[in-house]
Protein backbone atom coordinates (compact mmCIF):
# COMPACT_ATOMS: atom_id res chain seq x y z
CA UNK A 1 0.00 0.00 0.00
CA UNK A 2 1.04 3.61 -0.35
CA UNK A 3 0.02 6.06 1.95
CA UNK A 4 0.35 10.00 2.77
CA UNK A 5 3.87 11.10 2.71
CA UNK A 6 4.88 14.20 5.05
CA UNK A 7 3.22 17.19 3.74
CA UNK A 8 1.42 15.79 1.19
CA UNK A 9 -2.31 16.96 -0.01
CA UNK A 10 -2.89 13.70 -1.62
CA UNK A 11 -1.63 9.65 -1.20
CA UNK A 12 0.77 7.67 -3.82
CA UNK A 13 -1.97 5.37 -5.36
CA UNK A 14 -0.39 1.81 -5.23
CA UNK A 15 -0.04 0.02 -8.93
CA UNK A 16 -3.35 -2.02 -9.42
CA UNK A 17 -5.31 1.07 -8.87
CA UNK A 18 -6.75 2.46 -11.97
CA UNK A 19 -5.33 5.73 -13.18
CA UNK A 20 -5.89 8.65 -15.20
CA UNK A 21 -3.13 9.34 -18.01
CA UNK A 22 -0.44 11.49 -16.26
CA UNK A 23 -0.80 15.30 -16.67
CA UNK A 24 1.38 16.70 -14.78
CA UNK A 25 -0.32 20.29 -14.99
CA UNK A 26 -3.64 19.29 -14.10
CA UNK A 27 -2.53 17.54 -10.96
CA UNK A 28 -0.50 19.94 -10.02
CA UNK A 29 -2.96 23.13 -10.28
CA UNK A 30 -5.66 20.35 -8.32
CA UNK A 31 -3.03 19.89 -5.54
CA UNK A 32 -2.38 23.90 -5.44
CA UNK A 33 -5.93 24.21 -5.36
CA UNK A 34 -6.37 21.94 -2.42
CA UNK A 35 -3.63 23.34 -0.55
CA UNK A 36 -4.98 26.89 -0.88
CA UNK A 37 -8.51 25.71 0.56
CA UNK A 38 -6.63 23.99 3.24
CA UNK A 39 -8.00 20.46 2.25
CA UNK A 40 -5.86 17.30 2.30
CA UNK A 41 -6.28 13.57 1.94
CA UNK A 42 -5.40 11.13 4.59
CA UNK A 43 -5.19 7.55 4.60
CA UNK A 44 -3.87 4.57 1.93
CA UNK A 45 -5.39 3.23 -0.86
CA UNK A 46 -5.54 -0.90 -1.20
CA UNK A 47 -3.74 -2.16 -3.86
CA UNK A 48 -6.35 -3.52 -5.27
CA UNK A 49 -7.61 -3.66 -9.39
CA UNK A 50 -11.64 -3.40 -8.75
CA UNK A 51 -13.47 -1.76 -5.45
CA UNK A 52 -16.37 0.08 -5.27
CA UNK A 53 -15.93 3.63 -3.64
CA UNK A 54 -18.08 5.09 -1.58
CA UNK A 55 -18.25 8.73 -0.37
CA UNK A 56 -20.29 10.10 2.79
CA UNK A 57 -21.71 12.11 4.01
CA UNK A 58 -22.94 14.12 0.94
CA UNK A 59 -24.34 17.18 2.63
CA UNK A 60 -23.35 19.94 -0.10
CA UNK A 61 -22.30 20.68 -3.75
CA UNK A 62 -19.07 21.70 -1.69
CA UNK A 63 -18.68 17.90 -1.68
CA UNK A 64 -18.46 17.47 -5.59
CA UNK A 65 -16.18 20.49 -5.78
CA UNK A 66 -13.68 18.96 -3.58
CA UNK A 67 -14.25 15.35 -4.60
CA UNK A 68 -13.41 16.46 -8.16
CA UNK A 69 -10.45 18.29 -7.34
CA UNK A 70 -9.12 14.98 -5.14
CA UNK A 71 -9.79 13.18 -7.94
CA UNK A 72 -7.48 15.06 -10.21
CA UNK A 73 -4.76 15.78 -7.91
CA UNK A 74 -4.60 11.72 -7.05
CA UNK A 75 -4.86 11.20 -10.91
CA UNK A 76 -6.93 8.21 -10.41
CA UNK A 77 -9.70 6.70 -12.62
CA UNK A 78 -13.26 6.25 -10.86
CA UNK A 79 -16.43 5.37 -13.01
CA UNK A 80 -19.58 6.50 -12.71
CA UNK A 81 -23.04 4.99 -14.38
CA UNK A 82 -24.14 7.10 -17.44
CA UNK A 83 -27.05 6.89 -19.65
CA UNK A 84 -26.72 4.92 -22.57
CA UNK A 85 -28.01 7.54 -24.98
CA UNK A 86 -24.99 9.87 -24.45
CA UNK A 87 -22.73 7.47 -25.97
CA UNK A 88 -24.35 7.47 -29.37
CA UNK A 89 -22.13 10.47 -30.14
CA UNK A 90 -19.30 8.83 -31.17
CA UNK A 91 -16.82 11.49 -29.64
CA UNK A 92 -18.56 11.84 -26.77
CA UNK A 93 -18.70 8.62 -26.39
CA UNK A 94 -14.80 8.04 -26.62
CA UNK A 95 -14.89 10.82 -24.25
CA UNK A 96 -17.06 9.80 -21.46
CA UNK A 97 -15.25 6.08 -21.34
CA UNK A 98 -11.83 7.65 -20.97
CA UNK A 99 -13.24 9.05 -18.00
CA UNK A 100 -14.50 6.04 -16.85
CA UNK A 101 -18.18 6.47 -17.52
CA UNK A 102 -20.25 2.90 -17.57
CA UNK A 103 -23.24 3.00 -19.93
CA UNK A 104 -26.17 1.82 -19.05
CA UNK A 105 -29.93 1.38 -20.64
CA UNK A 106 -32.80 1.71 -17.92
CA UNK A 107 -35.30 -0.08 -20.49
CA UNK A 108 -32.96 -2.95 -20.92
CA UNK A 109 -34.32 -6.67 -19.91
CA UNK A 110 -31.36 -6.69 -17.23
CA UNK A 111 -31.76 -4.00 -14.42
CA UNK A 112 -28.73 -1.26 -13.78
CA UNK A 113 -27.22 -3.18 -10.92
CA UNK A 114 -26.94 -6.21 -13.31
CA UNK A 115 -25.32 -4.05 -15.70
CA UNK A 116 -22.73 -2.52 -13.95
CA UNK A 117 -21.89 -5.86 -12.35
CA UNK A 118 -21.42 -7.10 -15.78
CA UNK A 119 -19.04 -4.06 -16.29
CA UNK A 120 -16.99 -4.47 -13.46
CA UNK A 121 -17.09 -8.29 -14.15
CA UNK A 122 -15.54 -7.47 -17.68
CA UNK A 123 -13.06 -5.35 -16.62
CA UNK A 124 -9.76 -6.33 -15.52
CA UNK A 125 -9.06 -2.99 -13.20
CA UNK A 126 -12.06 -1.13 -12.29
CA UNK A 127 -13.26 1.46 -9.27
CA UNK A 128 -16.96 2.59 -9.53
CA UNK A 129 -17.39 5.54 -7.48
CA UNK A 130 -21.51 6.21 -5.45
CA UNK A 131 -22.47 8.70 -2.63
CA UNK A 132 -25.04 5.85 -1.25
CA UNK A 133 -26.54 8.67 0.45
CA UNK A 134 -28.20 9.67 -2.96
CA UNK A 135 -28.99 12.96 -2.20
CA UNK A 136 -27.70 16.08 -0.26
CA UNK A 137 -30.67 15.90 2.36
CA UNK A 138 -29.88 13.77 5.39
CA UNK A 139 -31.66 10.16 5.17
CA UNK A 140 -32.79 7.53 7.34
CA UNK A 141 -31.72 5.11 4.93
CA UNK A 142 -28.75 4.46 2.07
CA UNK A 143 -29.48 3.55 -1.11
CA UNK A 144 -28.48 0.22 -1.40
CA UNK A 145 -27.14 -0.15 -4.96
CA UNK A 146 -23.42 0.17 -4.11
CA UNK A 147 -23.87 -2.62 -1.92
CA UNK A 148 -25.66 -4.73 -4.63
CA UNK A 149 -22.90 -3.85 -7.37
CA UNK A 150 -19.95 -5.06 -5.00
CA UNK A 151 -21.22 -7.74 -3.85
CA UNK A 152 -22.52 -8.94 -7.46
CA UNK A 153 -18.79 -8.28 -8.83
CA UNK A 154 -17.12 -9.74 -5.36
CA UNK A 155 -15.22 -6.60 -4.96
CA UNK A 156 -14.85 -4.92 -1.65
CA UNK A 157 -16.29 -1.74 -0.38
CA UNK A 158 -13.40 1.20 0.15
CA UNK A 159 -15.24 3.55 2.50
CA UNK A 160 -14.02 7.60 1.78
CA UNK A 161 -15.06 10.32 3.89
CA UNK A 162 -15.60 14.21 3.86
CA UNK A 163 -14.85 15.84 6.94
CA UNK A 164 -15.31 19.50 7.10
CA UNK A 165 -14.40 20.50 10.33
CA UNK A 166 -10.78 19.16 9.70
CA UNK A 167 -10.89 19.87 5.90
CA UNK A 168 -10.04 16.12 5.20
CA UNK A 169 -11.06 13.77 2.77
CA UNK A 170 -10.39 10.37 4.37
CA UNK A 171 -9.59 6.87 2.74
CA UNK A 172 -10.62 3.96 5.36
CA UNK A 173 -9.35 -0.08 4.97
CA UNK A 174 -11.67 -2.09 2.21
CA UNK A 175 -14.49 -3.74 3.88
CA UNK A 176 -15.37 -7.10 3.12
CA UNK A 177 -19.34 -7.93 2.54
CA UNK A 178 -21.33 -10.24 3.61
CA UNK A 179 -24.36 -11.89 2.26
CA UNK A 180 -26.58 -9.67 5.10
CA UNK A 181 -26.99 -6.26 3.21
CA UNK A 182 -28.77 -4.67 6.16
CA UNK A 183 -25.61 -5.71 8.44
CA UNK A 184 -23.45 -4.63 6.23
CA UNK A 185 -24.67 -1.41 5.74
CA UNK A 186 -25.35 -0.60 9.13
CA UNK A 187 -21.76 -1.50 10.03
CA UNK A 188 -20.03 0.63 6.97
CA UNK A 189 -22.42 3.51 8.76
CA UNK A 190 -21.27 3.22 11.86
CA UNK A 191 -17.86 3.57 10.64
CA UNK A 192 -19.07 6.72 9.16
CA UNK A 193 -19.98 8.20 13.20
CA UNK A 194 -16.85 10.20 13.53
CA UNK A 195 -17.31 12.63 10.11
CA UNK A 196 -18.66 15.78 9.77
CA UNK A 197 -20.05 16.51 6.43
CA UNK A 198 -21.02 20.48 5.60
CA UNK A 199 -23.98 20.72 6.66
CA UNK A 200 -24.70 17.37 8.75
CA UNK A 201 -23.29 13.51 9.05
CA UNK A 202 -24.27 10.01 8.42
CA UNK A 203 -27.60 9.12 10.12
CA UNK A 204 -26.65 6.32 12.63
CA UNK A 205 -28.37 3.20 12.12
CA UNK A 206 -30.64 2.25 15.08
CA UNK A 207 -29.83 -0.31 17.77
Amino acid sequence: MSGTQGNAIVPTLPPSVPKMPRSAFAQWLARTLMRVGGWRMVGEFPDLPKAVLIAAPHSSNWDGLWGITAKVALGIRLSVLGKHSLFKIPLLAQLLRWQGVIPVDRRAPFGVIEQAVAAMRGQASIWYAVAPEGTRRKVTAWKTGFWKIAHGAGVPVVPAYFDYPSRTIGIGSPIALTDDMDADIARIQRWYAPYKGRNHDVRQPED
